[in-house]
């Protein structure tokens, strides 16, 4: 449900569209149907309108294995949505793998928990790819040995508890490690401007553990690590981005589902589902596999009326220049 900056737009443009109100809610949707304009080399081409579904079962056979996002997809932020969670388990019946992808800044058991306590059943998903786990592999990796730290260390210890590595002054430290703003609610991405730029001038990577840049926690938009670790690339600085819609994210869910299918997995046969452009259609729109957008969650007031998915808006906000998505629906189910 959370959203990032794409690949190669700037924190603060993103902000700035982000950060917009939405345009009051309509009573009816257009009925206008047609083709998108898309360019490409400099000409105008057409993209087909995205197909809008109320039922998946015939385009998840087409697939093997599903990577599927978290919030706003399977659970609202505060209960598992049950169409979603029949749905997965279905697929998993009829021999498919479901991998859970999500840019929560924790190791998957933390997901795991959380996901237990919005009563996702268990048999809806094989594994859980998260950012946390991804920054720690990225920490192990590095060998790195002292580390500084940004983030609230109640709300992410489990992260901070897996750290491979000391933790240490910035004077001292061989990388950052940044889960998120210590305080989301009084603070900025510029507040940490001088550290940052202390950090810059003895050019210590940065690990982002979250690459959202904002995230929707009932109508009201915090920011995420994403935000600084935007604002650290500004100053020149390098910056790993551990989750959607880098490689990172599908490329870790890739080798996890090989693994447990104990075979190799040609990318046709994977299928991204998720809420969230700048996350989900992009981060399968770079690993090269097909996406199917989830109307209902962070977008639903770009684009649905009264429950119902208006053509006009889905097409407005998958224009040309957006990721594509081989099909829409409200909501995930079977």
């Amino acid at each position: 449900m959370a959203l990032v900056l794409r690949q190669g737009e700037t924190g603060h443009a993103a902000a700035g569209g982000l950060f917009k109100s939405y345009p009051g809610r309509r009573s009816h949707c257009s009925s206008r149907k047609g083709l998108i304009p898309l360019m490409q080399n400099g000409t105008a081409a057409e993209r087909a309108p995205v197909p809008v579904l109320n039922r998946a079962e015939d385009l998840l056979a087409r697939y093997d294995v599903l990577f599927c996002d978290v919030w706003g997809v399977v659970h609202d932020g505060f209960k598992a949505l049950p169409a979603a969670d029949d749905a997965l388990n279905k697929f998993r019946r009829a021999g498919g793998t479901v991998i859970l992808v999500s840019n929560a800044p924790v190791p998957n058991h933390q997901v795991a928990a959380m996901l237990d306590s919005r009563k996702l059943s268990r048999t809806a998903w094989d594994a859980i790819v998260s950012s946390g786990d991804i920054a720690l592999t990225h920490l192990r990796d590095q060998s790195y040995r002292q580390v500084y730290t940004i983030g609230p260390r109640d709300r992410d210890a489990a992260l901070f508890e897996a750290v491979p590595a000391r933790f240490s002054s910035l004077e001292d430290a061989d990388a950052i490690l940044c889960s998120g703003l210590d305080d989301d609610i009084h603070e900025t991405a510029e507040s940490y401007l001088p550290i940052l730029e202390q950090a810059r001038a003895r050019d210590l990577p940065f690990v982002c553990a979250n690459p959202d840049l904002v995230v929707d926690v009932g109508g009201r938009l915090y920011l995420c690590a994403g935000a600084i670790a935007d604002l650290y690339a500004h100053l020149g600085g390098d910056v790993y981005w551990a989750g959607k819609p880098y490689i990172s994210a599908y490329g870790s869910a890739h080798g996890l589902a090989e693994k447990l299918r104990d075979a190799s997995i040609a990318k046709e046969r994977i299928l991204g589902i998720g809420d969230a452009v700048r996350t989900d259609l992009k981060a399968a729109e770079i690993f090269g596999v097909d996406a199917l957008f989830i109307a209902g969650g962070i977008h639903r007031e770009d684009t649905m009326s009264d429950g119902v998915i208006c053509r006009d808006r889905l097409d407005g906000l998958l224009h040309g220049a957006s990721p594509n998505a081989v099909a829409a629906m409200p909501f995930l189910a079977w």
